[in-house]
């Protein structure tokens, strides 16, 4: 997996790509939270729970399925918060989503039950270009967790960065330019 802050790379970046006016700061940190959240996953370590199994690691947590819960999740407490209920899903579904696919792109683990609960097959993407994430804190403040922020940096946060900025570009260029009188 890739280290947790770095899921919080594509929330970002969204956010950063479509603006303060369609993502403000509470909307952000819901994406933050739910590009994270599946890694809670890890505690079926110390449940006793086997990580090939549906609660295990990068199991049920990671899956699309999961995404959309915390998505609708999301548009149930919208209004309070100031933004619309299909806003709210849309981004977390989105930010939650990503962060079973950015898991599918590491060269570790078991793969990710993306399907689940239709299936509880694992599933890595054929290009496996992200350094995993050391499971133990004494390994990710070492030699492998040093590897892994490098590949992190320049298979995740750079280009979801300049995915941003590009998007963001363009969508400044579509705005229509006011009309002076």
């Amino acid at each position: 997996m890739p280290t947790i802050i770095t899921h919080a790379a594509v929330p970002i970046a969204a956010a950063l790509a479509l603006g303060k006016g369609r993502v403000n700061s509470k909307l952000l940190a819901l994406g933050v939270v739910a590009s994270m959240l599946p890694d809670l996953d890890v505690l079926a370590f110390r449940l006793n729970i086997a990580y090939s199994h549906d609660l295990g690691h990068r199991g049920a947590s990671h899956s699309l399925f999961i995404a959309l819960a915390l998505g609708l999740l999301a548009s149930t407490i919208a209004p309070s918060l100031g933004f619309s209920r299909m806003k709210a899903l849309a981004f977390v579904f989105f930010s939650a989503a990503s962060h079973g696919l950015l898991d599918m792109l590491t060269n570790g683990g078991l793969g990710v039950a993306i399907w689940w609960p239709w299936t509880n097959e694992r599933y890595f993407f054929p290009c496996q270009v992200i350094e995993a994430s050391p499971l133990s804190l004494r390994r990710v403040f070492g030699p492998a967790g040093f590897a892994v922020v490098k590949s992190e940096l320049l298979w995740v946060w750079l280009p979801a960065l300049g995915t941003a900025l590009l998007a963001r570009q363009w969508l400044n260029a579509r705005r229509p330019e006011p009309i002076a009188h």
